[in-house]
């Protein structure tokens, strides 16, 4: 995805201005608080705690702030309830796009979602409508080191599915359900695994050969991923 790849935004967030710290700490809190909800809230037995904790130190999020977001997620804490959110729709360049949302007012983010969509370029689509071309893919990102096309080979070997090279380093995929099983393998090799996570990837990639197009999609993508309910936005764009 170009700009948007899972590894630019990563290192987008990791350099993110302070006036902007806040936002990032209530979506990594969300986030948080949304797996503890569904899979409990002992790191050690939810992979996805596990995975959205580590986000979250990696961004300097306070301790007590987590156990905070932890808590809410049991049902324990006070705090309003956080709810998952899907919409899907279309950008300049007719590319396909899935946004992700944790919210607490999801009648909020909806009309917010429309109307960064409506002065965008982009309009909302129905259900499914762009779904069906995205799948679900564990990725995980491996600095390089030593010899690459080793290590892309001892990765394979590993049981990455695919193998990128990119930034210094390789963005790897794997089915979901050997997720967790691959990373392990791949630390336990000696690589360092410093960006994972489970989350939609376009079945096939499509370019936007427009220049104005591309541009106007860019700052549609960063409108939405600055609104404070937005979680993750994907699209089909390459």
């Amino acid at each position: 995805m170009s700009k948007h790849s899972k590894w630019a935004k990563v290192k987008n967030d990791k350099g993110v201005a302070d006036a902007k710290r806040a936002n990032v700490f209530t979506k990594l809190g969300r986030a948080i608080t949304v797996a503890a909800k569904m899979g409990g809230a002992d790191p050690a037995m939810n992979f996805h705690l596990r995975m959205a904790i580590e986000k979250a130190k990696e961004s300097s999020m306070p301790k007590d702030t987590i156990e905070r977001a932890v808590v809410r997620g049991t049902g324990t804490g006070e705090g309003t309830l956080i709810e998952e959110v899907v919409y899907e729709g279309f950008g300049p360049g007719g590319a396909a796009l899935i946004i992700h949302g944790l919210t607490d007012n999801k009648n909020r983010t909806l009309q917010n979602v429309r109307t960064i969509l409506s002065k965008k370029g982009g309009t909302m689509a129905g259900q499914n409508a762009v779904a069906w071309m995205f799948e679900k893919r564990g990725i995980l990102r491996v600095p390089m080191v030593g010899d690459g096309e080793q290590q892309m080979l001892q990765l394979i070997d590993l049981g990455a599915d695919d193998v990128r090279e990119e930034d210094e380093g390789f963005t790897v995929t794997v089915a979901p359900d050997v997720f967790e099983k691959t990373k392990a393998a791949i630390e336990a090799a000696g690589m360092k695994t410093d960006y994972a996570e489970v989350s939609l990837v376009p079945k096939e990639s499509v370019t936007i050969d427009d220049a104005d197009e591309r541009a106007q999609l860019d700052v549609l993508v960063d409108a939405l991923e600055d609104d404070e309910d937005v979680d993750d936005v994907v699209t089909n764009v390459g």
